[in-house]
């Protein structure tokens, strides 16, 4: 436990690798995936490869987690001596669970809780998260974390090159991505997250290999020269990929402050299908700490 009595809360749509999860204590609330055999926790009672294994057969629906099931990890973490909690949660644009942690942190006896909806999934929450993670390590307090985190929510970006858009209009998760026939000419659409926390397209490139160093080229073009940073890269379901998609983001994207390797949860590859990479990049402005 840290100093400040501070605890860090999640989802499982972070992808935090559980590693760090367990370094840093955090507490992830696990989102539900409904299948017709039976209802499972993301992460808990069943894996990510097993949904990616699992979706040409059945495209099972998702849902945010219950009411009793946050308050019962707050109890937990209660009970463990922390004092307040910090909670970083999955886009609002596309579940309702930031709000139902917010709503359920409100009302919880015994614990100062901060919720924050990062409009953004995956690398963007988890890179989130272990930013505070680190901020509090380095004894940094409530106020000055919480503050801290709700500006780089706003420098935090992410991109995602998926094969189709097949499964997000299927799950009905297509937001205010554009629909295109690209699948007969090899398109593959890079998408992200818009200011409304909801999915958009922001290229369109023929070839995998061709989109995967556009979706870096993207990346790299947020970071000016001798800013400071974070990296972070993902895959869903495609290990042979991924390690050359880590290469050439490191290559591209040179002086990464933490870089931050992730694997896809089930429920957002329910939404994007198999076979997703992603790069994202969070920036680190100065006068994040003003009282320095």
């Amino acid at each position: 436990m840290n100093a400040q009595r501070v605890a860090l809360l999640t989802d499982s749509c972070a992808d935090i690798p559980a590693n760090l999860i367990k370094k840093y204590d955090i507490h992830v609330v696990p989102l539900r995936l409904l299948f017709s055999d039976g209802e499972y926790e993301d992460g808990v009672s069943i894996t990510a490869k097993e949904v990616y294994r699992r979706l040409p057969m059945e495209i099972p629906k998702t849902s945010l987690p219950s009411g009793e099931r946050i308050e019962g990890i707050f109890r937990a973490i209660r009970e463990k001596g922390y004092e307040k909690v910090i909670a970083v949660n999955f886009s609002g644009g596309l579940s309702g669970t930031a709000n139902m942690v917010r709503l359920v942190g409100e009302q919880f006896v015994g614990l100062e809780v901060a919720a924050f909806d990062t409009l953004s999934g995956s690398l963007g929450t988890g890179m989130t998260v272990l930013q505070a993670a680190r901020w509090l390590e380095e004894r940094r307090s409530f106020v000055q974390v919480c503050r801290a985190v709700q500006q780089i929510i706003r420098t935090t970006t992410v991109f995602f090159c998926i094969d189709t858009l097949e499964y997000l209009q299927k799950g009905g998760r297509i937001g205010l991505i554009t629909s295109f026939a690209g699948s007969l000419l090899n398109i593959k659409p890079i998408i992200s997250f818009a200011p409304s926390g909801e999915l958009i397209n922001v290229a369109k490139v023929r070839g995998r290999k061709l989109a995967v160093q556009k979706m870096v080229g993207m990346a790299a073009g947020l970071v000016q020269e001798g800013a400071a940073f974070n990296l972070a890269v993902a895959h869903g379901d495609s290990p042979a990929e991924f390690k050359e998609l880590r290469a050439l983001a490191k290559a591209e994207i040179p002086g990464a402050l933490s870089l931050f390797e992730g694997e896809i949860d089930g429920t957002l590859g329910v939404y994007t299908g198999p076979h997703l990479l992603g790069v994202g990049v969070q920036l680190l402005p100065d006068g994040l700490f003003p009282e320095d």
